[in-house]
């Protein structure tokens, strides 16, 4: 029988400090209005703490998603981390990860996508399940976005924060799992969102720490109007191509970059916002964290059989859809009982 790979578990964390509209007000020179209409945030998580990188909150996502499955850490394949932000330039994050999670079994590592990557990771490891050589294989997404943002940059302190979250993929017989992708990749787009300084094109100095080339740069219109045409271009195709209709379509699973740009994606797909998910009020753009973190906050909704469409855009540029099929039931939450 064919083998699909499944989601059966996801794991998620965010830090505990709030960063709120409110407080950005005093950073720079706008207001909670203006973020609110622009954007759809309202507040973010920032990790905080000396020597506190991103593998700190992927770490505490896995284990979570490996105690809420049962599953041992030593049964674990394969590890993938999606990452803009790793802890080193080497080793991987996901090697990190996995020595203090203890999958001692597994070969680990990064893929940098920007905010495309957990897509592009959760459809390499499904590659892993499909061919039959694996059986189990963590993808976890995750992003200390604070630490390469210009808090005196309104056009980008604004958007984005901290978080982590990860699934569990398992082969599935019953036609449950991912079913079809669409992955896409520009490299004339790197002009419009890139970081300018701190790789091996140009290693850090003084001059570029004094001229602040370690943040995030960013062109808001040009990425706003590719980002809007792209994501919703890719959704769209996966539903035209697996004849999907928007009632077949239990959710929307869109990057959470921009309100205005979810909405977009989902008006093209049809779909009404009841099937949007939607928590960028509360965590801003994760980057690789989005897309698992939604899947956490809404697994007590999601039910056997779901369609999924997942979407996303990235800096690169890097933009894809997923079409998957949720795999199980949702057990009961014990912070609800």
């Amino acid at each position: 029988m064919k083998i699909t790979a499944a989601i059966t578990g996801v794991g998620s964390y965010v830090p505990d400090y709030v960063l709120t509209n409110q407080e950005l007000e005093k950073l720079v020179d706008t207001t909670d209005e203006w973020i609110t209409t622009r954007t759809g945030i309202k507040e973010r998580r920032i990790l905080k703490g000396e020597n506190q990188g991103t593998s700190v909150m992927a770490i505490k996502a896995v284990e979570q998603l490996l105690a809420k499955t049962g599953t041992r850490a030593e049964d674990i394949d394969l590890l993938i981390c999606a990452t803009t932000t790793p802890d080193l330039v080497f080793p991987a994050t996901a090697n990190i990860i996995s020595a203090a999670v203890g999958t001692t079994k597994a070969f680990s590592y990064d893929v940098q996508a920007a905010c495309s990557g957990f897509l592009f990771s959760l459809a390499t490891g499904a590659q892993f399940i499909q061919s039959g050589i694996y059986k189990k294989v963590v993808v976890v997404g995750a992003d200390k976005m604070s630490s390469i943002i210009d808090y005196t940059d309104r056009a980008n302190c604004i958007i984005f924060g901290d978080g982590a979250g990860a699934v569990l993929l398992e082969p599935n017989t019953e036609g449950y799992g991912l079913l079809d992708q669409v992955l896409r990749s520009d490299g004339r787009g790197e002009q419009h969102l890139h970081q300018k300084a701190g790789g091996s094109r140009r290693p850090p100095t003084a001059e570029t720490v004094a001229n602040r080339e370690h943040y995030v740069y960013q062109e808001g219109a040009t990425v706003f109007k590719f980002a809007v045409t792209n994501m919703a271009d890719v959704a769209a195709q996966v539903m035209e191509r697996n004849h999907l209709t928007k009632e077949d379509v239990a959710w929307l699973v869109p990057h959470q970059a921009n309100k205005r740009i979810i909405d977009a994606t989902a008006n093209r797909m049809g779909v009404g916002p009841e099937k949007v998910m939607l928590n960028i009020q509360r965590y801003g753009n994760t980057t690789n964290g989005t897309i698992p973190l939604c899947l956490a906050d809404y697994e007590q909704q999601l039910h056997k059989g779901d369609n999924l469409v997942l979407a996303a855009f990235g800096g690169g540029f890097t933009w894809g859809s997923i079409y998957l099929k949720w795999a199980y039931d949702p057990k009961p939450d014990p912070q609800q009982a």
